[in-house]
């Protein structure tokens, strides 16, 4: 994974022409916040009968977000309905902690292993899972930490995360997204140094 070829003799005209295999890692839809209020009151507990956060497969909606998440067709969250993380930079964060960091902690919604996702700010890109059709986004600002970092994820996670945090981003078309091996295209390279 992590490996960057150019894919103009595969792509159509038009298309993306870098290409990086990497793993969609974990997919994770919120119905609510769950960080409401101050962080040392703690997270919200999960709810009885509310559906596992966790999904092997989430259903995308072009400049609406992923169906079922808190942030679907939200105003206030236009262009940045959709969080993608690099699990690489969380990895240094809980190095550089001496801590153990639960990706799910973070309340991004897609989790990536093989590329550095913090270079798609600003920019277009797709991720194709399977034989599915890619599905279509435009990366927009960072997704900057909060305190509740320092108390969810590990003490000192709210400095750390800075500019590893995940990108907001728009999605541009429908589709699905799955759990497993996937396709990143992209206008410039992004594998991971």
């Amino acid at each position: 994974m992590g490996r960057v070829t150019l894919v103009d003799d595969v792509a159509g005209p038009g298309d993306l022409p870098f290409r990086t295999d990497v793993e969609i890692a974990l997919l994770l839809v919120s119905r609510r916040h769950r960080y409401e209020g101050r962080p040392a009151d703690g997270a919200l507990p999960v709810l009885d009968g509310e559906p596992d956060e966790l999904r092997e497969h989430v259903e995308v909606r072009a400049g609406l977000g992923i169906v079922g998440d808190r942030y679907f067709a939200s105003r206030a969250h236009v262009h940045a309905s959709v969080t993608v993380i690099g699990l690489e930079g969380l990895e240094q964060v809980g190095a550089s902690l001496g801590a153990t960091v639960d990706p799910v902690a973070t309340r991004r919604n897609v989790f990536l292993r093989g590329a550095d996702v913090e270079a798609l700010r600003g920019e277009p890109f797709s991720l194709q899972s399977g034989d599915r059709e890619p599905v279509l986004f435009r990366g927009y600002r960072p997704a900057n930490p909060c305190a509740w970092m320092d108390h969810e994820v590990a003490p000192g996670a709210f400095r750390a995360m800075r500019g590893r945090g995940g990108v907001r981003c728009d999605p541009e078309s429908d589709g699905v997204l799955a759990l497993g091996p996937a396709v990143l295209r992209t206008a410039r390279p992004v594998a991971l140094p």
